[in-house]
């Protein structure tokens, strides 16, 4: 008993020293977190000069970079559907001459025949041109049955806080004296034609600390927001208020959603008389999906009522609005190899897009109105590939599908139950993929659990080629094969120059996303992070193994969440990697929860100031483990200013601190764009550019 328990002092001991070694008082580079500081944007600047003239004057930067913008402004791209509203159908096209977009409309059944007659709505470019803002298109909520009235919400610069104004269909005009919300990271939707139902930075003690809204309010048309009635208080620790509407049939849902944290939260319905919200019975840590036939769909995020985690239920809206006794009846259970990535409802349909080994599958379900039973049917779209849902057309039980591969470009389908799928646009090839080759294979990690992965390279390879690995892992996030002018996210067509050269690239299904359904994510969350990194260790390991790369000559490549994954791996196994690719990155995990969104992550990452938190997390923190006397592989950091989701800060210390190690950084900070890193094609082009020029300088010439 008294080993036992000195053991456990040794232990608390330990624990405790670690988390009073953390450096949060001794950061040499804490002045880099000033996001506008003079000193720290002049140390931005020349970092950003220094990699400019490494790569922009190389030859065939300027190729990559034109080419890379004729594929991302190609006019024959899809023209995918925003809304459909009624019989008229909303898009928004970005192209060379209009690199904001112009929010047009064109008849439905054009559209759906494949001659659209395009009407402008709201051109962003001239209006940010007349507003003297540079304005990035957030979307526009219209409310139905007319879809007279809109809420539009535009973003200065691409951050995610924007501002919301109303704007009229008919008049194709923002209302004068309309409802308006100033710049903020706010969530709004309309309870009726007359009313709103918002959660917005009301000022002092209004926002949580996660830096979004805490309280909802109902502001009636007429009236100042400041006289708006309180509905729902969260608390200053919570993540954050949202409020959103589904429409079934003719009926609005108005809901509210307190997020406790990144994975729970509490799903408010209007009563019966809708004079206040209540709570429901959804379990916190599930997620509402659509609504159908009067049910609320569900997804369980864990076990709940004999009902496995991974599967969709079904709850009666007219129950839990009247305070009744609800039933709980399973619309679908995916199978141990599939996981339910999307829910779509139209009229009578309930539509689901599943992954079964991460290729896609389509499902109908319908719900008997006798039984309350559900039926299942898969939809046969097509073999082997990615497939998204793009919207639905209600009335007429059609949903609007995709389907790719990374060699064959997307088609956009209309689906009906029981007639053949119906395309409506395919993107024409954009390369000649006949001499390359797709294979799907499986990597064993270092606890046994097999990783899938995609490899992309030229048919007939034999020898060791440069080989790029892109990743994410986190956030319930599934990565899916997408066509190579796309790959890797946000650094698309990067993926097709690289492969077009003659060397490999990977999208690998680590844990932490959503590949197999909340399992895989919970298996790498909190203390299981390594799990994720010994995945990306053992899909490089693996390409090493059957003669597809070689130890050195593989680059990585994540964003965001992807930027800890990449981070970690590059200071555990410097010997496996030649190169690291990472936007907007999270890399400092003894700060994160201090910066901008980060409070938001404990859920996913643990809490930096809990001892027994910081015991994992400092193992792995990619900032504090940069050693002295190791060398790197070298690293291309790009991210953006108006990044008000993932501080720059973790991008900037990280790179200072390497480069006081003698390690070789590339550093591309945007101005502009936010989280996703480039306001318009323009930008995205010349990352691709140097990102290509980057791996070609640091994996293919030095062979």
């Amino acid at each position: 008993m008294i080993r036992a328990s000195l053991a456990a002092l040794a232990v608390s001991y330990s624990i405790a020293a670690v988390a009073a070694a953390a450096p949060q008082d001794e950061d040499p580079y804490i002045w880099l977190e000033d996001i506008e500081g003079a000193e720290a944007l002049h140390w931005v600047k020349k970092e950003n000069a220094a990699t400019d003239k490494l790569l922009v004057g190389r030859p065939g930067f300027e190729t990559d970079r034109r080419r890379a913008r004729e594929i991302l402004d190609d006019d024959r791209q899809i023209a995918m559907p925003g809304e459909v509203m009624g019989d008229v159908v909303t898009n928004l096209w970005r192209d060379a001459n209009n690199p904001r977009g112009l929010w047009r409309q064109s008849p439905l059944d054009a559209w759906l025949a494949g001659k659209p007659e395009w009407t402008v709505l709201i051109d962003v470019d001239a209006l940010g041109k007349a507003d003297g803002q540079s304005w990035v298109w957030h979307g526009a909520d219209c409310l139905a049955p007319d879809y007279k009235r809109c809420l539009v919400s535009l973003s200065p610069g691409g951050t995610d806080a924007d501002i919301v104004r109303e704007w009229d269909r008919t008049t194709r005009s923002f209302v004068d004296g309309g409802f308006m919300l100033p710049q903020a990271k706010s969530s709004v939707t309309w309870e009726d034609a007359d009313t709103l139902l918002v959660a917005t930075d009301y000022g002092e003690g209004s926002m949580t600390a996660s830096g979004y809204p805490r309280i909802v309010k109902r502001w009636k048309r007429g009236t100042p927001l400041s006289s708006a009635e309180t509905l729902v208080e969260g608390a200053h620790e919570d993540v954050g208020m949202t409020v959103f509407a589904l429409t079934d049939g003719d009926r609005r849902w108005p809901m509210i959603s307190r997020g406790k944290t990144f994975y729970t939260a509490d799903y408010m319905l209007p009563n019966v008389d809708a004079s206040r919200y209540i709570s429901t019975i959804i379990p916190d840590t599930a997620s509402v999906r659509d609504v159908i036939d009067g049910q609320v769909i569900v997804f369980l995020n864990k076990d709940w009522a004999d009902i496995p985690a991974g599967s969709l239920v079904a709850l009666s809206l007219a129950d839990m609005s009247a305070d009744r006794r609800v039933p709980i009846v399973t619309a679908m259970t995916p199978t141990k190899a599939q996981a339910i990535e999307n829910v779509a409802a139209t009229d009578n349909i309930l539509w689901v897009k599943a992954l079964d080994h991460v290729e896609g599958k389509l499902f109908a379900l319908r719900r008997d109105a006798a039984t309350g039973q559900w039926s299942r049917k898969e939809i046969p779209l097509a073999a082997n590939a990615t497939v998204g849902v793009a919207g639905t057309i209600g009335k007429r039980d059609i949903v609007l599908a995709t389907a790719e591969t990374m060699l064959t470009p997307p088609t956009l389908y209309a689906v009906a139950e029981n007639e053949a799928p119906h395309p409506v646009q395919s993107l024409p090839a954009t390369f000649d993929a006949k001499d390359m080759l797709v294979e799907k294979r499986f990597a064993t990690s270092k606890d046994g659990t097999q990783i899938p992965y995609f490899l992309v390279r030229k048919k007939g390879a034999t020898a060791p080629v440069p080989a790029l690995i892109h990743a994410y892992g986190g956030f319930r996030a599934a990565q899916t094969p997408g066509y190579l002018t796309g790959q890797p996210y946000r650094a698309g067509p990067l993926g097709l120059f690289w492969v077009e050269g003659g060397n490999a690239y990977v999208l690998a299904n680590i844990r932490g996303g959503g590949e197999y359904g909340p399992a895989w994510h919970q298996a790498a969350l909190r203390e299981k992070r390594q799990n994720s990194f010994d995945d990306l260790h053992a899909v490089a390991e693996d390409l090493v193994k059957t003669g597809v790369s070689a130890k050195g000559r593989i680059a990585i490549s994540g964003r965001s969440n992807g930027g800890v994954l990449v981070g970690a791996a590059m200071t555990q196994r410097p010997d496996l990697y030649g190169a690291v690719i990472s936007g907007s990155p999270i890399k400092d995990m003894w700060r994160y929860d201090k910066m901008l969104a980060g409070a938001s992550w404990v859920a996913e990452y643990g809490d930096p100031d809990v001892p027994e938190d910081w015991a994992f997390l400092s193992e792995y923190s990619p900032y504090h483990n940069i050693r002295k006397g190791v060398t790197y592989p070298p690293v291309f950091l790009y991210l953006s200013t108006k990044d008000d989701r993932v501080h720059p800060g973790h991008a900037r210390k990280f790179a200072a601190r390497l480069m006081a190690n003698g390690n070789r950084v590339y550093y591309h900070e945007y101005l502009e764009g936010g989280h996703s890193v480039g306001a318009d094609h323009a930008e995205d082009a010349v990352r691709a550019a140097m990102l290509h020029a980057f791996l070609q300088r640091e994996l293919v010439e030095k062979e």
